[in-house]
């Protein structure tokens, strides 16, 4: 007998988010009134590089990735941003032109929250500002672990490394063990070759860590697969 799953809604996305149970109950019931929710198809851009930015982004459901390309149509993608992931506020912060792509690797559903709103709860919640730091600290560390790793760490360890951050529990807090992502993203993920990463994912699923599955990897061991990486 099949069961059907409910899908997840704004009011989950917020109810599990670090910041929002730590409003008091007005500033939470602007911030459900000013929210907004946009689906965004596979392949499709919720934002680009260049836009002007106006609005915060919370990611309810699916899986989109952080990507620039250059004007010869090379690309690189920076990160993955999966459900209960927050992100946009170093733009909105800087009040620059956005720097990359947002684009859905599946189809998406994603909570907008307008700069205002944003901006009103920065100058007068002291949480807000702190998840802020948290949040900034939490994804600095993270590019600086990506650094280190591209020179030290071997390949197997990289691969393993950029699939473990798609679970990072501040960054990242409601990723689903299947991850419907290409072997090409993984690869551009790790910052290693689509030949090498298809090795590297084959070793690590012999050593039990994931699943190769048509469409997707599925992590069968989180755990050790950030043992791998320490």
């Amino acid at each position: 007998m099949l069961v059907k799953v409910t899908p997840p809604t704004m009011d989950d996305l917020l109810a599990a988010s670090a910041w929002f149970p730590q409003l008091d109950s007005g500033a939470q019931a602007r911030v459900r009134d000013e929210l907004r929710e946009v689906d965004v198809p596979q392949g499709g851009a919720l934002c680009r590089l260049g836009d002007t930015p106006l609005h915060w982004y919370g990611a309810i459901e699916g899986l989109l990735k952080w990507t620039v390309t250059s004007g010869d149509g090379r690309s690189v993608t920076l990160g993955g941003l999966s459900a209960g992931s927050w992100f946009g506020e170093g733009t909105l912060l800087r009040g620059s032109p956005r720097t990359a792509d947002i684009i859905a690797l599946r189809p998406s559903r994603v909570a907008l929250m307008p700069v205002e709103t944003f901006e009103w709860l920065h100058a007068t919640e002291r949480s807000f500002d702190h998840f802020l730091l948290r949040q900034i600290n939490e994804r600095l560390h993270w590019f600086l672990g990506n650094f280190t790793a591209h020179h030290l760490l071997d390949t197997d360890s990289q691969v393993a490394r950029a699939l473990a951050g798609l679970f990072h529990p501040w960054l990242h807090p409601g990723s689903d063990p299947h991850l419907q992502v290409s072997q090409e993203e993984i690869a551009n993920l790790s910052g290693v070759s689509r030949q090498r990463c298809n090795a590297a994912l084959k070793r690590l699923q012999a050593a039990g860590l994931l699943e190769i599955e048509y469409g997707g990897i599925t992590v069968t061991n989180l755990e050790g697969l950030r043992r791998r990486v320490e």
